[in-house]
C-alpha cells in the first residue's frame, strides 16, 4: 500500500480554499441584496460580464490600465443603481417569484446591451500576475490563485467593515434584521437599496476582473454565478459570515472530491460534487450553517 502524499493533499486543499475565496465573493453580491430586498440577484452574473466586458474592451482600445479601471468602477456604480431605480423600486411589494424573475429577465437585457456595445469575442484579461508556482515548505502554490485569493480577501474584509462600522453599514444591518422597524426610527429604505446595489456593482467588478483573468472574458462567464449557489445554500442566503466559511468548504471539498474519488468515477466531479453536497446539506439544514430559519404563522 502506497503511502498517503500529505504534501500533495496539502498543495490540492490549499488550491480549493484559495477558490473558495472566489466563490465567497460573488456569493456575498447575493447575500447584501437579498438581505435588504428579499431579492435573489439573478443578474449577478450579467453584471460581472459587464464589467470585465467593459475593463478588457477599454484596455484592448489603449486606455491606461488604471483609467479603464476607474472609468469601469463609474459604470458598475451606475449599472447598480439604475438597476434598483429602474427596476427594483417599481415592484417593491411583490411577490419573491416576481422579482426572481425581473432579475432573470435583466440579465439577458444586461448581456444584450453588452454584446452590443463590445461584441461577442472572447478576450484575453490580462491583470500583470503570472500563474507560475511557489514552493512554501514544500508546498507548491499557483501565483495567481493567491493574488486572486488575497485582492478577494481584501475586498471581503473591507465590506465586512463597512457595514458592520460605518454608519450606512449600521442602517443596512438594521434594515436586514427588521425592514419594518428601520422604516419605524426614520431610515429611508431606497437610499439603503441604492447603496447595497451600488456596492454589489462594485463586487461584479472586482470578481469579473479576477474571473476573467483566469476562464477568459467570453459570455460564459456569467455562468460563474451558479458556483455561488452551492455556497449560498451551504451558508445560508442572508448571511455573510455563511458565504466566507461555505466558499472556503465548497472549495476545499469539491477539489478534494477531483483528486481522491473522481479516478473511482471516471472524473470530471469537480464540476458537479459541489451541487451534491449543497442538496444533501439542504435537507438536514434548509437554512444553511449560518442562515436565520424563518418561522411563519399561519
Amino acid at each position: 500500500m502506497e503511502a498517503f502524499d500529505y504534501v500533495f493533499f496539502t498543495e490540492v486543499l490549499i488550491g480549493g480554499l484559495l477558490s473558495g475565496v472566489m466563490y465567497s465573493l460573488v456569493a456575498i453580491g447575493f447575500v447584501l441584496i437579498y438581505k435588504t430586498s428579499g431579492v435573489l440577484n439573478f443578474a449577478q452574473g450579467a453584471q460581472l460580464l459587464f464589467a470585465a466586458l467593459t475593463f478588457v474592451s477599454l484596455v484592448e482600445r489603449g486606455v491606461p490600465f488604471a483609467f479603464a479601471l476607474l472609468v469601469t468602477f463609474v459604470v458598475m456604480v451606475a449599472l447598480g443603481l439604475l438597476i434598483e431605480r429602474a427596476v427594483l423600486r417599481p415592484l417593491v411589494n411583490q411577490p419573491p417569484i416576481t422579482l426572481f424573475m425581473a432579475t432573470l429577465g435583466l440579465s439577458y437585457v444586461i448581456e444584450g446591451v453588452a454584446q452590443l456595445l463590445w461584441g461577442t469575442q472572447v478576450h484575453a484579461l490580462e491583470l500583470g500576475i503570472t500563474d507560475g508556482p511557489l514552493l512554501f515548505f514544500g508546498i507548491m502554490v499557483s501565483q495567481f490563485d493567491l493574488f486572486a485569493a488575497a485582492t478577494a480577501g481584501t475586498m471581503v474584509a473591507l465590506l465586512s467593515a463597512f457595514f458592520r462600522y460605518t454608519h450606512v453599514g449600521l442602517a443596512f444591518r438594521a434594515v436586514a434584521d427588521d425592514t419594518f422597524a428601520a422604516i419605524t426610527v426614520g431610515l429611508r429604505l431606497p437610499r439603503i437599496w441604492a447603496t447595497v446595489w451600488a456596492t454589489a456593482g462594485v463586487i461584479a467588478l472586482v470578481a469579473g476582473l479576477l474571473w476573467g483573468a483566469r476562464l477568459g472574458v467570453q459570455f460564459s462567464l456569467s455562468l460563474v454565478v451558479l458556483k455561488a449557489l452551492p455556497v449560498l445554500v451551504l451558508g445560508g442566503f442572508d448571511s455573510i459570515l455563511g458565504a466566507i466559511v461555505a466558499g472556503l468548504l465548497i472549495g476545499a471539498l469539491e477539489k478534494l472530491a477531483e483528486v481522491y474519488l473522481g479516478p473511482f468515477v471516471g472524473g470530471g466531479i469537480e464540476s458537479w460534487f459541489a451541487y451534491v453536497v449543497a442538496l444533501s446539506f439542504v435537507l438536514i439544514r434548509p437554512s444553511g450553517l449560518f442562515g436565520q430559519k424563518l418561522v411563519e404563522r399561519a
